[in-house]
């Protein structure tokens, strides 16, 4: 008899629904029929069934956290059953070693990690039997059958085991090492917690941090533009001032002066050009493409994303999730016209039949045998479902995978963008800018939401035409810090690992594989870093906390933090999973790059500050209890001013009902210790950088008025911020 198994219970149901079967604890067998003609069994595992195991295992002195024990680097690497799962394993291990089970089949997800987690049960149970591999891109009936009947020698996917088991100890000797060097060096500094980092994580949250140091200590500063109203010959549009291509202005006495000399002049058409761009429908999606539309779009995170598409993949509607390949086969391609059939009779997709191309077959941006990897890109299959049947997260995701699918069945969009130049007494420059869509396309099928300046329809003038400034104004702005990254960008910015590209260069980008992880791991990376409390995502915004700061600020630019260094390293373990590089040589350099972590952790730390981060809250963010510490008088009652979590207050509450607080972030800026400490003692704060309210940012000082009781913004003028005097007062409300 042969024994299949799958990753997960559902796969192992949904491969074993195709015969009849009888249902058993832990398995399911199936009766004798063509394919098994004396029947099979079908178990599976729960994802990962074993794991790595811990350093002191290998060995007793590796149990205490010490400099001294650093690099630990084991020989031979073991691995342990989980224990919450044993009682699966030992199924499966019950099954391995029966007598009448004569041939294994793996159907494990046809990608690395799926290889990796059977046949380490299978070597862990120490069982030598042949082994096929089951390797199918959908779980569809069909896609099943013709899989089992197609099954591959074990040998021609066993460079994946090698490649994921390498990755899993390289990442344990990376990590392991790196989170006790810099965790008990950083105990040595008073920050008492347990930091974690690793190959793949630390470099992520690098790129994190950056983003959020460049946002905190960005200057924002105030500009103006100048915009006229033209008439000409009835026909009206509105221009922006520039000059050499500039239209911000430093002064407001500059900005009123151009306005006042353009009021009411005569203004005259100097140039006008337009440019007609024509834009291809976008590649079918991989899964990194795809969580990233779906949190622009729904603001779903990349692991949620992942497992509604993942849910879609077992129900057999949606190919492989886990795919880096944007493009399909011939094979696939051939499915297509049945499978768009089958769309065009729902009600959501019917306008959009016909199509006007109704074979993509001989197109290369989708069908591209050479750019296939390990699977094609995620589409749906001919299992066609209703998405009236499907709940809202799914419908809302199996929406945007059909309509990528048909949109590539449609052609290209095409607008004209157009720039005119205005001359206003022959001196002042204006430019306009619009767009007008010639062909719809691809965009009929797809909804395009975003906006810009570009969208403005402009008048149908020509060059030489003369009119006059009907109106003009003056309209005051201010500097913008970078934005964060939302969830989606962090995915699309470890697939490119860290460069910053324009939209052609990122599609090209997108389509290969090196980065930070894989497709199946990106996910996981950022919800670990959410989960270490390196990082909070708030309206699908990316903050780095003050933990993740603090381990930044440490590790510093050396190797650990390197985006380039850990793409080579994902390169390498790709060549080993082709069989084109070894495994081994791979390791001794990560032994080596072990070593050096330890050596730059220990060089660096006697120069670590960490001014301006509470490494207090840090400690507390294990299970220790808050620290009780005074950070100064109640301004209220006199009594001690303690750490209470999001705010700091008046120990005095239970007794008194002293409500004396002050809130720990005020206006999207967090306030420091230090800051906290003396407003308490001197009664304002240092001058405070990034104040957010709306899309505007300011800079002010927190002060305590006595006679009101309250805390107030005060703002410097310009002229008087030498001397350090004030003016303009506005109170904030109770913290």
């Amino acid at each position: 008899m042969k024994l299949i198994i799958a990753e997960k219970p559902d796969q192992g149901s949904t491969l074993a629904a195709q015969f009849k079967t009888k249902k058993q604890q832990g398995y399911i067998e199936i009766m004798p029929n063509e394919l098994f003609p004396d029947g099979a069994y079908v178990t599976w595992a729960v994802g990962h069934l074993c794991q790595l195991v811990s350093p002191e295992t290998y060995h007793s002195k590796w149990k205490k956290w010490s400099m001294e024990t650093l690099p630990m680097i084991p020989e031979k690497f073991q691995y342990e059953v989980t224990r919450q799962k044993a009682k699966q394993f030992n199924v499966v291990k019950t099954l391995l070693r029966k007598p009448d089970v004569d041939e294994i089949i793996h159907a494990g997800d046809a990608g690395r990690e799926g290889e990796l987690i059977v046949r380490n049960i299978v070597n862990l149970c120490n069982v030598n039997k042949p082994m096929k591999r089951l390797w199918i891109s959908s779980l569809t009936p069909k896609a099943i059958y013709e899989g089992f009947q197609n099954l591959m020698g074990e040998e021609k996917t066993r460079p994946l085991y090698h490649e994921a088991y390498t990755r899993a100890c390289a990442d344990w000797v990376v990590g392991m090492n790196a989170s006790r060097a810099y965790s008990i060096l950083l105990k040595q500094r008073g920050v008492s917690d347990v930091f974690s980092a690793g190959r793949v994580q630390t470099p992520t949250l690098a790129l994190i941090v950056k983003r959020e140091m460049e946002i905190e200590q960005f200057k924002s500063e105030p500009f103006w533009e100048v915009f006229a109203d033209f008439k000409m010959d009835g026909k009206e549009y509105q221009g922006k001032w520039q000059q050499n291509n500039d239209p911000r202005i430093k002064t407001k006495e500059l900005a009123d002066k151009i306005a006042a000399f353009c009021k009411g002049k005569e203004a005259e058409i100097a140039e006008m050009a337009t440019e007609r761009k024509e834009f291809q429908p976008p590649l079918l999606f991989n899964l990194s493409s795809l969580q990233a539309t779906v949190n622009k779009i729904y603001k779903y995170s990349p692991k949620q994303t992942l497992d509604i598409v993942q849910s879609l993949y077992q129900k057999g509607i949606v190919s492989y999730p886990r795919s880096d390949s944007n493009y399909v086969t011939e094979g696939e391609a051939e499915t297509f016209p049945d499978i768009l059939q089958k769309l065009s009779g729902f009600s959501e997709y019917e306008s959009l039949f016909p199509l006007p191309q109704p074979s993509i077959m001989n197109n290369k941006r989708f069908v591209n045998e050479k750019k296939v990897t390990d699977h094609y890109a995620i589409i749906p299959t001919e299992q066609v479902t209703d998405p009236k049947r499907l709940s809202a997260e799914e419908r809302n995701i199996y929406d945007l995978v059909v309509r990528r699918l048909i949109a590539a069945h449609y052609e290209k969009a095409i607008f004209d963008y157009t720039t005119i130049k205005t001359l206003v007494d022959k001196r002042a420059e204006f430019i306009s800018k619009g767009k007008q869509q010639i062909q719809e396309g691809w965009r009929k099928v797809i909804f395009q939401n975003e906006k810009d300046d570009d969208d403005i329809l402009l008048p149908a003038v020509s060059k030489g035409d003369f009119g006059k400034v009907a109106k003009i104004k003056v309209k005051e702005g201010r500097t913008q810090p970078p934005k964060r990254y939302t969830e989606g960008q962090l995915i699309t910015l470890m697939k490119t690992a860290g460069k910053h590209l324009d939209n052609e260069e990122l599609e090209k980008v997108l389509m290969k594989t090196e980065g930070l992880g894989t497709e199946a791991t990106r996910a996981g990376i950022i919800t670990m870093l959410k989960d270490r409390k390196y990082i909070d995502v708030k309206k699908n915004q990316v903050f780095a906390t003050d933990k993740g700061k603090v381990l930044i600020t440490a590790i510093g630019e050396k190797i650990l933090a390197s985006p380039e260094m850990t793409a080579k390293w994902e390169q390498r373990l790709r060549e080993i999973g082709e069989g084109k590089a070894s495994a081994g040589v791979f390791m001794e350099a990560v032994k080596k790059m072990s070593a050096k972590i330890i050596s730059d952790a220990v060089e660096s730390s006697e120069s670590w500050d960490f001014q301006g981060l509470d490494t207090e809250s840090i400690q507390r963010s294990g299970p220790k209890k808050r620290s009780s510490a005074s950070v100064g008088s109640c301004k209220l009652c006199g009594s001690k001013i303690v750490d209470k979590g999001e705010f700091y207050g008046c120990v005095n509450y239970q007794k008194t009902k002293c409500n004396f607080t002050i809130s720990k972030k005020i206006l999207n800026k967090k306030i420091s210790q230090a800051n906290i400490k003396k407003l308490l003692s001197s009664g304002e704060t240092d001058l405070i950088s990034g104040f957010k309210k709306g899309e505007k940012t300011f800079d002010a000082i927190l002060s305590w008025s006595d006679s009101e009781k309250k805390i107030s913004f005060t703002f410097q003028t310009e002229q008087n911020r030498t001397s350090n005097k004030h003016e303009k007062k506005l109170h904030l409300k109770a913290p």
